[in-house]
């Protein structure tokens, strides 16, 4: 029984006196029901309803704040809940959409202009990559939101407000395919005299990393099919919260920091050549790797998220990330380290398919990516439960176990046509289940309009060239925290574990390689140099294991597998069909209560 089976609608609000904690009763709930279209778009509470927009848009006061001189007694409470299929006023459903659409921007342009700095693509196509998934995103999103019925029990789509970006899972093994192709000469180079190596432009690879996704995802199709209580005995929180922590963890290391110190070309500040300064040496106002210009303009953005976390009304705190972007830019753009070609080269209006990627299988790319959809489905899970707890629909049963079937389907799914649409794999993500348990309002009316928001976006060529605008330093500053929220993520997975001496033994045993990756990162990048004239497939598969072996996450996630299902369970170690659930405490519209997990 899982920790929200205990939270369930009640049939009718029940008055009571008014609270003196933030949020409202979990009875007070707003009910579906319909009201006429004309009603709807002529009336004041069509457009308006009775939420609290004040609330929403009220910032958290110094004196207001606990600790300093506030008391928390003293905040104001919280609107009522819109569940799932609530009729919402039509203002409402547009704000908290665009709040959705906001709450998940940084993560969905990250991995395209990461891509497109690894293979220094021009600001033409990368400002396309942007674009193409944010389109994207937004048409697959409300394939995931559909819950379309299949036949018997399966479905397609999870029937929440579930809304689909890159995994960043696929980003950092990206970077080692990158780097596989760049060495062995897939991607070209050029030498400088100083033996300093530049990576030159290197579309063909993206689109080799399209192709293997796509067909790599009838793996996660497959996946689909097997129950959901199979899937989580052979992946249990200690190998899917390992992974989670290790993307995390490795992608602080592989880009966020490296953006933050002014860009990975010129991490190491080579003598000659055009990334002696960073981001390159023709930028408005180059600087050395590492400069206290470039800190501190990354730093600008990092502190302003806190300031936003501590001071922001609750709008502000679910689009922490963008105001750090914002207020980045903003510095950045008045000492003129923006350089705006990227936004005059822009068209004003783009769409899918105004440029295409030759979409070919790289083979030693294939067992990397195969491992990519299974932890995919595995964050899909932990995500559709979360947005199933936050949402007060049933965590478990048929109806949960159709809504995570038919999750995990539309991901793989989403997997094989958004390589058609030139965009990587796309992944269930978790930003939005903090905005839904902030500003209450859990109804798919309000994540339709983020759909069309994401999709207005990408089809705006300009605001493209905007986000690619944006400075090394500040996109690092924030990607930063952004990882790092991924690793924490990670943490809370693994806290569901008994921490018996097998699981911390795993645990160990397959951080040993994944901290190794992270902390000499060529460790294992020698260890086929000795094999003499490999043939083309044994060079291929060496190349796939070098990858794999490379990739923090992947070594690490599959050691954890490996040894979950090897050793034997301990003695003392209790088995049962509940798969360990423990008593927990849980926190419900401000009262606490018991469940199992």
């Amino acid at each position: 029984m899982s920790s929200s089976s205990i939270i369930k609608e009640q049939p009718e609000p029940v008055p009571e006196p008014e609270p003196t904690h933030t949020r409202r009763s979990i009875s007070q709930v707003v009910h579906a029901h319909t009201t006429p279209l004309y009603e709807k778009v002529t009336t004041k509470h069509g457009w308006v309803g009775e939420y609290d927009y004040v609330w929403l848009c009220t910032p958290t006061l110094p004196f207001t704040i606990p600790g300093l001189g506030g008391k928390d007694k003293q905040r104001r409470t919280g609107p009522p809940f819109y569940a799932l299929e609530s009729e919402l006023p039509i203002l409402l459903a547009m704000t908290s959409g665009l709040q959705h659409a906001l709450a998940m921007l940084a993560g969905l342009i990250t991995p395209p202009i990461i891509f497109a700095g690894t293979l220094n693509l021009d600001s033409e196509m990368s400002s396309y990559m942007i674009s193409a998934s944010l389109i994207g995103c937004g048409i697959l999103s409300l394939v995931q939101m559909s819950r379309i019925h299949l036949f018997k029990n399966f479905y397609l789509g999870t029937g929440l407000l579930s809304v689909v970006g890159t995994s960043f899972a696929t980003l950092s093994t990206a970077d080692a395919i990158f780097d596989t192709m760049y060495s062995n000469g897939k991607c070209p180079t050029s030498v400088a005299a100083d033996g300093t190596v530049t990576k030159l432009a290197c579309p063909d690879a993206y689109g080799y990393v399209l192709g293997t996704s796509l067909i790599c995802s009838f793996l996660e199709i497959f996946m689909s099919f097997i129950p959901p209580r199979t899937l989580k005995r052979i992946f249990p929180p200690m190998v899917t919260g390992t992974v989670i922590l290790m993307i995390g963890a490795s992608l602080v290391g592989s880009s966020g920091i490296p953006d933050w110190g002014g860009g990975s070309n010129c991490e190491s500040r080579p003598t000659s050549g055009d990334y002696m300064y960073c981001p390159s040496n023709d930028a408005p106002r180059p600087a050395l790797w590492g400069s206290p210009d470039m800190i501190g303009l990354g730093f600008l953005s990092f502190i302003s998220i806190i300031l936003t976390e501590l001071f922001g009304s609750p709008f502000l705190k679910n689009i922490s990330i963008i105001v750090g972007l914002a207020v980045g830019c903003i510095v950045a753009g008045a000492v003129g380290y923006i350089d705006g070609s990227s936004i005059s080269s822009a068209p004003a209006i783009t769409f899918l398919w105004v440029h295409t990627f030759k979409i070919r299988v790289y083979p030693p790319a294939i067992l990397p990516m195969l491992a990519v959809y299974i932890s995919v489905a595995m964050e899909a899970i932990g995500d559709i439960t979360a947005s199933a707890e936050v949402s007060r629909v049933a965590v478990d049963g048929e109806e949960f176990d159709s809504r995570i079937q038919g999750g995990v389907l539309s991901d793989g799914v989403g997997g094989f046509i958004s390589a058609l649409f030139t965009v990587a794999p796309l992944s269930l993500f978790a930003q939005n289940n903090g905005v839904i348990a902030v500003t209450r309002c859990a109804n798919r009316t309000a994540g339709r309009w983020c759909c069309f928001f994401l999709i207005l976006f990408g089809v705006l060529g300009k605001i493209s060239g905007v986000f690619l605008s944006i400075p090394n330093p500040v996109l690092g500053g924030v990607t930063t925290f952004l990882f790092s929220s991924v690793a924490v993520s990670g943490l809370r997975v693994l806290a569901y574990t008994r921490f018996t001496r097998r699981d911390r033994f795993v645990l160990a045993a397959s951080l040993s390689f994944g901290i190794a990756d992270l902390l000499v990162p060529d460790f294992f990048t020698y260890l086929f140099d000795g094999v003499k004239n490999p043939s083309s497939g044994l060079e291929g598969l060496l190349d796939s294991i070098e990858i794999v072996l490379t990739t923090p996450f992947l070594v690490s996630g599959i050691t954890a597998l490996v040894l979950n299902l090897i050793l034997p369970t301990d003695d003392m170690q209790v088995d049962d069909d509940d798969d360990h659930a423990e008593i927990v405490d849980v926190e419900v519209d401000g009262h606490e209560m018991k469940g199992t997990h």
